[in-house]
């Protein structure tokens, strides 16, 4: 058994109440002791009723909660010798031998730093007789695990950081409220944003919002006349049609001197040179407050549960490790290494080696910001002479889904800067039965980015019979050279019909590739969908509301997601909100479960619990339905609490995109239209689809990956979220005054 002590340190971040959930059960449920150490590094230091022991229901109800349980401190003492010599008497006196230590680069140095000097630390110690000749033998490491909670996204070797994504749902809700107000005056607004020296949420939120002009750190304007080109752009967009600028500047903006870019500065030159009514706005804490996405409450309880498998698998010469994410999976990084090459970052930055900078923060950053640059123009550029102009059409296809229109923005931008013409089609492929599209300008999408729902038009129309003949004539009457789908599984089985009919209808060898839009996630060649994180947001946020009406009343609800045969909604939404149960199609509902289910919840209530949710995916079983559950549990449940339902229906479906899924759109059109100009400039016909697959992009042929798609319930055969099944479980137990018995649970 280990004793491991958890710290929350430098500044809070959203999400960090969900790692410290995720490390106290975790090392709960696998046998350890764990301590919590308050205000972080001063509390170490502090020692006494400082470090104390924490159980399994000292984090109930904190999923939710912004900010840390724990608190957080800036320790100058910690930095001192002495002071590490206290921190580590603390340790042992208290028994503890393993470390999670939450916080960003300056506090995981400092875990390293007493890491290693731990055995002078020890030594000097005993010698000062301030512990024993036991102590000394039974502590002879320590064994350390970093998670990165910072909003800033600074640190080298982890996709995201804990706190960056809610971070970034402050900003984008913000500016699209700003650019309302903006454009109901003709104005101008300068927002700042903070990042110290990342420019990772400036260049996302204007990813995400649409923004025209944006100042990061890594990657300074090119031009000593800065000032001239960006109001010209500004200026151009304006005579384009646009009634207002927005302009998100970095905290830590600079130019390529070296010089600070502030976001007054940049308000001045606006006004003095546009002659217009410019207004700044600095955010501030707001981005660091308030309660975490659904994404960081994920990413931050899997991380968690990682960091304490981590240190109870550490040996006397385990290197200490940073826990984060690539892609939808955990990894493991030395924490002195991912240390270095965010302080190389900064060094870059300082001695203006720009080029490294950009380097080191990888290679979807510079994507990202390559996009950026190209979508922030005021018009595209002219078609390059005796250039071959391909036709590309867009639609979106099968159910709504947010994030299709900020896809469909992307891409006709991306194709029209090419020099290529962008159709739109209507309602789908009745759009193209019935040659109903239209030519796409530049402007046509401009604040397409925060829009939900299709603008096109969508449906689950899937061609068959006469309809090919009617498409085929569309295609060659339109000279279309390719073809992007946005959507659903109704649009892949399209695609895969054209290319079926190839045989008869030569008009169908034209590049096709299928871009995964659905609230479901149940697409095949990807993990992950666009429409998908915006839904679970959604369901996260009804979720929280009804869990404050059920603890008020002491009441179960049984609440019905969306999702059809694919639990992915339900589970996710489990892990996010900390529901009791989640009942999946995937593994059916037999009498059994009900039975286990009754009785958790009866024995709980018995025993002062408030509130239960229980979370049905929409087709888990025909029988057993919501209602049926609902019916059940209350009939067992007699006085002890109240049943209630809650179909959460189409509002999943309804909103505005998230930040992820506006970026993850933008990523994957990017791509798409890559593909497609590709293809039709060699004259080859491909069939294919996008998506993410482990930590990379992929782009896979549509047969492919169809022979790993189980078509009777339209999901994938393998899934990569049901292995997160078993943590989504063990976060969920009632706690460790829950125990078994002859096979029997019992309070």
């Amino acid at each position: 058994m280990k004793r491991i002590g958890v710290l929350t340190s430098g500044g809070d971040a959203q999400g960090m109440n969900a790692a410290l959930r995720a490390v106290v059960r975790a090392g709960l449920d696998r046998g350890a002791e764990v301590y919590a150490i308050y205000e972080g590094y001063q509390g170490l230091v502090k020692g006494g009723d400082a470090i104390l022991p924490i159980n399994w229901n000292a984090v109930g109800g904190i999923l939710q909660m912004g900010g840390t349980a724990i608190g957080t401190a800036r320790s100058a003492e910690f930095r001192t010798r002495e002071g590490r010599v206290r921190a580590v008497a603390n340790l042992i006196k208290n028994g503890i031998d393993g470390l999670v230590v939450i916080g960003g680069d300056g506090s995981l140095t400092g875990a390293d730093v007493m890491r290693s000097e731990w055995s002078s630390i020890l030594q000097e110690l005993l010698d000062t007789g301030r512990i024993s000749r036991t102590e000394f033998d039974k502590y002879p490491y320590l064994a350390i695990a970093g998670l990165v909670g910072s909003i800033d996204n600074d640190m080298w070797g982890t996709d995201i950081t804990i706190g960056a994504d809610s971070a970034l749902h402050r900003i984008t809700y913000a500016v699209d409220c700003i650019s309302s107000t903006a454009a109901s005056h003709q104005r101008a607004f300068v927002v700042e944003v903070m990042g110290r020296n990342s420019g990772y949420l400036a260049l996302m939120s204007a990813l995400a919002t649409g923004a025209d002009w944006s100042f990061i750190p890594e990657s300074p304007p090119d031009v000593d006349n800065w000032e001239d080109k960006m109001c010209e752009v500004l200026k151009a967009g304006r005579g384009a049609g646009r009634r207002d600028s927005i302009v998100i500047v970095a905290e830590g903006a600079i130019d390529r001197n070296g010089n600070p870019i502030a976001a007054e500065y940049v308000r001045q030159v606006l006004q003095d040179r546009l002659h217009e009514d410019v207004r700044t706005t600095i955010l501030g804490h707001v981005q660091r407050g308030g309660a975490p996405s659904a994404y960081d409450r994920n990413m931050s309880t899997l991380v968690g549960v990682a960091a304490v498998d981590e240190l109870l698998n550490a040996t006397a010469d385990s290197m200490p490790q940073l826990i984060g994410m690539k892609g939808n999976r955990v990894m493991r990084s030395p924490l002195m290494e991912c240390v270095e090459k965010t302080h190389a970052i900064n060094a870059a930055i300082k001695e203006r080696n720009f080029t490294e900078a950009m380097d080191l923060r990888g290679r979807g950053y510079k994507e990202s910001f390559h996009i950026l640059r190209t979508l922030v123009r005021a018009l595209p550029h002219d078609p390059k002479p005796g250039q071959r102009r391909l036709t590309l059409a867009v639609m979106t296809a099968s159910a709504p889904s947010p994030g299709m229109n900020t896809a469909v923005r992307a891409a006709v931008r991306l194709g029209l800067d090419r020099g290529h013409h962008l159709l739109g089609v209507s309602n789908s492929f009745l759009g193209l039965i019935n040659d109903d599209m239209r030519p796409f300008k530049w402007m046509d999408v401009d604040h397409w980015a925060s829009m939900g729902g299709s603008e096109l038009g969508t449906n689950r129309h899937v061609p068959s019979g006469k309809d090919f003949y009617a498409i085929a004539r569309t295609i060659e009457e339109r000279q279309i050279d390719g073809l992007l789908i946005i959507g659903g599984w109704a649009g892949y089985q399209s695609a895969l019909h054209l290319l079926h009919e190839r045989e008869n209808f030569p008009a169908f060898q034209i590049p096709i590739i299928c871009l995964p839009a659905t609230i479901n996630n149940n697409l095949p060649g990807s993990e992950l969908s666009v429409g998908a994180d915006t839904a679970l947001n959604n369901i996260v946020d009804a979720v929280n509301k009804i869990k404050q009406s059920a603890v008020a009343s002491r009441r179960c609800f049984v609440v019905e997601v969306m999702g059809k045969y694919c639990g992915y909604l339900a589970l996710m939404s489990m892990l996010a909100t900390g529901a009791e149960r989640a009942y999946l199609h995937e593994e059916g509902v037999t009498l059994k479960d009900l039975y286990h289910d009754v009785k958790l919840l009866n024995t709980g209530f018995e025993h002062g619990k408030r509130l239960g949710v229980m979370i049905r995916n929409e087709r888990a079983h025909p029988l057993y339905t919501t209602q049926f559950m609902s019916n059940l549990f209350e009939a067992e449940g007699g006085d002890l609490y109240e049943v209630r339902t809650s179909v959460l229906g189409h509002l999943q479906q309804g909103g505005d995109p998230s930040p992820f899924d506006r970026i993850l759109a933008t990523r994957y059109a990017y791509r798409c239209i890559n593909f497609l100009e590709e293809e039709a400039l060699a004259m080859r016909d491909s069939v294919a689809c996008i998506g993410i697959q482990g930590s990379a992009y992929h782009v896979t042929p549509l047969e492919e990956i169809v022979r790993r798609y189980d078509v009777k319930y339209e999901r994938a055969k393998e899934q990569w979220w049901m292995d997160l099944r078993p943590t989504a479980q063990m976060l969920a137990q009632p706690g460790p005054q829950y125990y078994h018995e002859n096979g029997e649970e019992t309070w």
